[in-house]
């Protein structure tokens, strides 16, 4: 497959909005976890594990475009430029993290973790034990994306053997619909008290270990990024006439996800919003995602000041910003003698600190490496329309 290598997609500052509109939401939510909230109640911090649903779906959208659109041109995918390119992505900022991890305990948010050879191999969304809080539990997202990155390219190659629209709906649905059965079947056999009670209680530890956290129950928003990538992709009528009102892409997606909230009430949730809810987000995440990367959208037309560098940042500051919320808790704070929204500032300040050093000092020079090798791209979140050339 050939490409002009100096080519460069143009930015969508929409999606650069939504991705730093996600990391900021999930940094509130580890704030209120650790404690350095002051009112840890308010909606906004409670649901901010929905932030690493918008990751999802933007994962599924930018992927699904890299691997879809050489088919779409009559062509194939260079699976080992894309394995590498991932590799060069992912795994320098991630080993530095885990060196600290394991190499440094005083720095843990938390004294235990789980084993270094679930890290090491990114199963530890399948196997964590939650006999109390653990350290680095956050990277259970992580391992989700990167079993994705190995599937999906399987995935889309048996599915371009014989290219149908109808085939690869079908396909997206029976996954969806797979994902919605496991979840209403794993609540009720083992979350619920008592069990099979569709009004019980749910049970925290298996809601955590065998919906929230495993792939096989968190599939909807990859696949929701994948279904707007293909039908950008391989309809692009369609999708020309979806996003030809992108503001009213953005207030439907808005809607959906504040209908989400109101389904789910809670992180452990019952029966209902465990089943339908997560797809129902997905769905509204990506009609945002849909309308944000279009440059007409009000989250679209106008660049945001910071929001490009934070989005750019995301991963090193997912990655860190944990250690130096404990950093904050610790040692900094006492010694500093702040409290209430002034310690709350310290701890971003710092994670700020810590996620651009991670950046500048790790993730950054290996992206530059990537692009010696391998070709100009951009580190950040770009789409091209169709036509152009690839994202990334």
């Amino acid at each position: 497959m050939t490409r002009d290598r100096t080519s460069r997609a143009p930015r969508a500052h929409g999606l650069d909005i939504v991705r730093a509109a996600a990391i900021a939401w999930v940094m509130f939510y580890h704030a209120m976890n650790l404690g350095l909230v002051p009112d840890p109640d308010h909606w906004f911090v409670a649901f901010g594990w929905m932030g690493v649903d918008l990751f999802f779906v933007l994962s599924g959208f930018l992927i699904a475009s890299q691997l879809l659109k050489p088919w779409a041109t009559g062509s194939r995918p260079d699976y080992p430029r894309f394995f590498a390119r991932r590799l060069l992505r992912t795994l320098p900022a991630y080993a530095a993290i885990l060196l600290l991890y394991f190499g440094a305990p005083g720095l843990r948010e938390f004294p235990d973790i789980q084993p270094f050879w679930q890290f090491a191999t990114f199963t530890e969304n399948f196997l964590f034990e939650p006999s109390g809080p653990k350290a680095f539990s956050h990277v259970w997202s992580l391992c989700v994306e990167e079993q994705f990155y190995l599937v999906f390219p399987g995935a889309v190659a048996i599915l371009a053997w014989k290219p149908s629209a109808r085939r690869t709906c079908a396909t997206l649905a029976v996954l969806l619909l797979f994902g919605i059965a496991v979840r209403a079947g794993l609540w009720l056999a083992w979350v619920a008290k008592p069990p099979f009670v569709l009004a019980a209680e749910a049970n925290w530890r298996p809601y955590m270990t065998l919906i929230y956290y495993p792939t096989w129950s968190r599939l909807d928003g990859l696949l929701c990024g994948i279904a707007f990538a293909a039908l950008r992709i391989y309809r692009p009528a369609r999708w020309v006439r979806l996003t030809a009102r992108p503001n009213l892409l953005l207030a439907a997606g808005l809607a959906g996800m504040a209908a989400a909230i109101l389904l789910f009430q809670r992180q452990i949730a019952p029966l209902l919003p465990t089943a339908i809810g997560f797809p129902l987000l997905a769905a509204s995440i990506g009609l945002i995602v849909a309308a944000a990367s279009t440059d007409r959208a009000l989250i679209g037309r106008h660049r945001i000041p910071g929001a490009a560098a934070l989005a750019t940042g995301a991963y090193s500051l997912y990655l860190s910003q944990k250690l130096a919320y404990h950093a904050v808790e610790a040692w900094l704070a006492p010694a500093l003698g702040a409290t209430g929204y002034s310690r709350l500032g310290l701890a971003f300040g710092a994670a700020l600190a810590a996620g651009a050093l991670l950046y500048w000092s790790v993730e950054r020079p290996f992206l530059r490496l990537r692009d010696r090798l391998e070709g100009p791209s951009r580190s950040s979140i770009a789409v091209a329309a169709p036509g152009q050339g690839g994202c990334e």
